[in-house]
């Protein structure tokens, strides 16, 4: 299943700044937008990542992993 997220990305002087909306911290700074995107794009993964992580550390043993759709 792919999961589509925003960016919102501006220039600011000689740099681009951007942010993904629906997970806070995952923002980025880049030279170049196309720089900015796909750090952001790397930067969202490694937290989704990280994320999933901790939720089943903190499960422990014997749990269920269900989709939720919103």
């Amino acid at each position: 299943m792919n999961q589509t997220y925003t960016a919102i990305v501006k220039q600011d002087g000689p740099w681009w700044i951007g942010w993904i909306e629906e997970v806070p911290g995952v923002n980025g700074q880049e030279s170049t937008r196309d720089d900015l995107l796909q750090s952001l794009r790397v930067t969202l993964l490694e937290a989704l990542e990280m994320n999933r992580s901790d939720a089943r550390h903190a499960a422990g043993k014997n749990y269920e992993e269900l989709s939720i759709a919103v």
